[in-house]
């Protein structure tokens, strides 16, 4: 019969005790010398459980996570979701860092502490452009490149029964510009773009959709409507995006989410006066408050003044009066992908493209001062029309 394990150590050690030989006692026990030397250390004649076997766990886990660090990261997590604020992890170990905890958790020690604790949330992938080549605008540098957007009708239940909001963001900063209007006419945005432009600057170059407010008319595809006039008279280069891609407004897209989730859906208002006081206190708070990890961990407004460039603002406080006059120079683009049938629509207007722009993303450059539509292909030139403007 087969002894146990702990019999066969108090055996072996009475029988060493007595001055039997290790040899001996290992050959008839059928162990090792240093399976015997290892009992012969543990030996205590005044512990009871000395030949009992001890746990083999490590006496420190190095991957357990301080609970004091896990409640910092929880505590952190709440208090940046209550204020509003970004909550992801490299947002809360921003701010642990500005806490002056030590040791810093990771970015993974802090996702799995999150998850841990049920603290996240699922995201929509990442946009992967696919096909082909997309003349997208580069910006390296603040009021390089604006987006803009309509959103709307809003609806609130202090009083406000409908409005619109101009929303505004430079991409390569993320500072944020948002004018809530009545309505969404074109004197509308006008006045409104005027209104950001005082207190973002005025940029090289505008993103926007096809909105009718935006370009004008339908039957008069070629009047240029006022926002066209007004970028125009001050030196700033317009592009429509493609027909039906709001994608490709992507900055400013998912801005309006958080503009929706963060003040619309959480903000009480009564009057079109309290709607324009919330909406700057949220533009102030988002410039002043929001890190973003494309930016170093700095905020849009942090951002800004680091770079040391002075905004351009307009010389007017009010927005000029109505009718504009008609821009002499200047170009605005409509980017357009050409289908099958080879047709460029130009707000309607229909011009036929050359044979290499099929399946292609083309740019239609007006230039004002030729009165000419030229057609890019990955900028090299491959068409040009007569544009008589009106």
């Amino acid at each position: 019969m087969k002894m146990k394990a702990e019999q066969e150590r108090i055996i072996a050690i009475q029988r060493f005790l007595k001055g039997e030989k290790v040899k001996s006692i290992c050959t008839s026990l059928k162990k090792s010398k240093s399976w015997l030397y290892k009992w012969i250390k543990r030996f205590n004649a005044s512990d009871e459980s000395w030949a009992k076997e001890k746990s083999r766990a490590p006496y420190t886990q190095a991957t357990r996570i301080d609970p004091k660090i896990e409640e910092a990261v929880k505590l952190v997590r709440l208090s940046l979701y209550n204020k509003g604020l970004f909550c992801g992890d490299q947002a809360i170990r921003w701010e642990l860092e500005n806490l002056g905890v030590t040791p810093l958790p990771s970015l993974p020690t802090i996702n799995r502490i999150l998850d841990r604790n049920g603290l996240t949330h699922c995201r929509a992938g990442r946009y992967e452009p696919k096909g082909a080549v997309y003349p997208k605008l580069v910006s390296t540098g603040p009021n390089q490149v604006h987006q803009l957007d309509l959103v709307g009708p809003c609806f609130l239940t202090g009083g406000i029964t409908r409005f619109y909001s101009l929303n505004v963001i430079d991409i390569a900063i993320n500072r944020c510009g948002i004018e809530p209007m009545p309505d969404k006419s074109a004197n509308s945005v006008l006045n409104a773009v005027w209104a950001i432009w005082h207190r973002l600057g005025i940029p090289l170059a505008t993103q926007v959709d096809n909105e009718l407010a935006f370009y004008g008319s339908v039957k008069h595809p070629r009047g240029m409507g006022l926002l066209i006039r007004l970028c125009l008279l001050y030196g700033v280069e317009l592009w429509f995006n493609p027909i039906k891609e709001p994608w490709r407004n992507g900055v400013i897209e998912k801005f309006n989410d958080h503009y929706r989730q963060k003040f619309l859906s959480m903000i009480f208002m009564c009057s079109f006066e309290d709607l324009k006081r919330g909406s700057k206190e949220f533009e102030q708070k988002h410039n002043n408050c929001y890190r973003y990890g494309k930016l170093g961990g700095k905020t849009p407004q942090l951002a800004f003044e680091k770079t040391g460039i002075s905004k351009i603002i307009p010389n007017k406080k009010q927005p000029p009066k109505l009718p504009l006059a008609k821009p002499e120079e200047g170009r605005y683009h409509l980017v357009r992908f050409i289908r099958s049938d080879l047709r460029l629509s130009v707000f309607g207007e229909i011009f036929k493209a050359p044979a290499e722009a099929q399946y292609e993303y083309v740019v239609a450059t007006i230039n004002v001062k030729e009165q000419k539509l030229k057609l890019f292909l990955n900028t090299v030139q491959i068409a040009e029309y007569n544009y008589k403007l009106r």
